[in-house]
């Protein structure tokens, strides 16, 4: 199977992007999150190919070297979706299959429920629907101490210095137990210059998402049920916020890293196996 890497350009941006599978295929879009890159979806992609998926996999904004502007305001939601349909329109791509992991997630939220003429179904992964975790965040004491670490990812320098020290030792440590190239996949991304701010970034534009409203096309939410940092309160709220076929996969026994460590139940339910 052959992966290529591109530059593809959208706006004043270009965004180191992996392309694989048929040009006629059906396409699917794989969104990362933090603190991760395009290689979350390495071991998820294979499968896809073979049932003749075209697949694109972005580093996103502040990840991507040619896509790290300065501001925190360049972060907010609002551009990042923004970026999704730049890179379907610069590819050509009237309609996907999108699938987001963790803040990927979020993005995917937001374009079904903003775009849904550019979405043919969605697959999130650990995020449930903004609103709901949001929901989580206001009123569930477990949810609130599993994010009690975004106050350190909103303080500007502070928290590359702590994330980056004694060699990135706690960078390093939040990719456990994930297999070691591609931890250094991701940590290689993370490292590169600019990289880790644009990505602390995302955190610092976040807002209140409760106003969302519910996403109108085929949906399915994987939550992996040793997640520390999204726990069940969100999770199985997500479904209210859906008004159209819904499926809530538990993956017992996984924690955070769904793409890199239950690859093969992921691509499954993207191909609507399950």
């Amino acid at each position: 199977m052959d992966v290529t890497e591109d530059e593809i350009r959208v706006g004043r941006f270009t965004f180191r992007t992996d392309l694989a599978g048929p040009p006629d295929g059906a396409p699917v879009l794989l969104l990362h999150g933090f603190p991760a890159s395009k290689a979350a979806w390495r071991e998820v992609i294979p499968a896809l190919v073979t049932q003749r998926r075209r697949v694109i996999a972005p580093d996103q904004r502040g990840y991507s070297p040619g896509a790290r502007p300065a501001a925190v305001d360049d972060y907010d939601v609002d551009a990042l979706v923004d970026d999704v349909i730049g890179l379907l329109d610069a590819l050509g791509i009237q309609q996907v299959t999108l699938v987001g992991h963790d803040w990927g997630a979020i993005v995917a939220w937001f374009v079904a429920v903003r775009h849904p003429d550019r979405v043919d179904r969605l697959v999130a992964v650990s995020v449930p629907h903004p609103a709901a975790f949001g929901w989580a965040l206001r009123h569930d004491a477990e949810q609130q101490q599993a994010s009690a670490y975004m106050k350190l990812f909103r303080i500007e320098g502070k928290a590359e210095d702590v994330l980056s020290a004694e060699g990135a030792r706690r960078l390093r440590a939040m990719y456990e137990p994930m297999p070691a190239d591609l931890a250094q996949a991701h940590l290689h991304c993370l490292l590169e210059p600019g990289a880790l701010t644009g990505a602390l970034n995302w955190y610092r534009a976040m807002r209140d998402y409760r106003d969302l409203g519910p996403v109108t096309l085929p949906t399915t939410f994987l939550w992996g049920a040793d997640d520390t940092a999204l726990r069940r309160a969100g999770a199985e709220r997500c479904g209210d916020f859906v008004d159209a076929p819904y499926r809530f996969v538990e993956l017992p026994g996984v924690g955070h890293w769904v793409p890199e460590l239950a690859a093969d139940r992921v691509a499954q339910e993207i191909l609507d196996l399950g």
